[in-house]
């Protein structure tokens, strides 16, 4: 999906898409990504013994918009990939893996995230999903994640892969496995995910940190 941006008078109006790449790559560079995109929404569809009306009225876009998407002619947001793929009961992760060839680059504006639900939702936590990129054999999920001033402790996160922390507000004791560190903005951590995980203590509400979770990709 394409965007205007603003433009002084006498001035060209020039057009954004939501994907860019940072080597001014071609455009038929990135239309193979989303060919490739729009391939495995059209066959995890037909899997599925879906019309294309279907799925539409599933993921809550147009029929229009789903037939331009499958075949490549427009790049979807990243919200709207995640209602297509919520709307197939397929992990977002399977859409990415359509093409092993293809470098993936995802561009999210500001307080665009996608706000998903995780195993900490319940307590407070809101997670916005800020990008996503699928490589041959690792996944990789940057979250910008809020803890507001109902927040709760938990401690019970556990999952494959490796996870990248950096604080940004307020302030925090986070356990990983039978250690604890305390983190204020500008600090970080890194660790195996494997072990269980996640803010301790709430010593200073609302805050916000940015964690990076890699982890290893699951077979088509």
């Amino acid at each position: 999906m394409k965007r205007k941006t603003a433009a002084k008078p006498n001035e060209p109006v020039i057009e954004t898409s939501d994907y860019r790449t940072g080597s001014n790559a071609p455009v038929e560079s990135s239309r193979s990504l989303e060919r490739a995109l729009g391939a495995k929404i059209r066959d995890t569809r037909r899997e599925q013994d879906l019309s294309v009306l279907d799925l539409a009225g599933a993921a809550n876009i147009s029929a229009g918009m789903l037939s331009k998407i499958e075949n490549g002619q427009i790049s979807p947001s990243l919200s709207t990939l995640q209602s297509i793929a919520n709307a197939l009961t397929v992990p977002l992760s399977l859409l990415f893996a359509a093409s092993e060839e293809r470098r993936d680059c995802s561009f999210v504006r500001a307080k665009q995230g996608v706000v998903i639900e995780r195993r900490g939702t319940k307590v407070g936590h809101v997670y916005q999903l800020l990008g996503h990129v699928s490589g041959e054999d690792v996944v990789v999920e940057p979250y910008l994640i809020t803890l507001k001033e109902e927040a709760e402790a938990y401690t019970g996160f556990q999952h494959a892969g490796t996870e990248f922390i950096y604080m940004l507000t307020g302030e925090v004791i986070y356990r990983h496995g039978n250690k604890s560190y305390r983190l204020r903005p500008g600090d970080s951590m890194l660790f195996d995910s494997g072990a269980l995980h996640g803010p301790e203590v709430l010593v200073k509400r609302p805050m916000t940190y940015l964690s990076i979770i890699v982890y290893p990709r699951r077979p088509a």
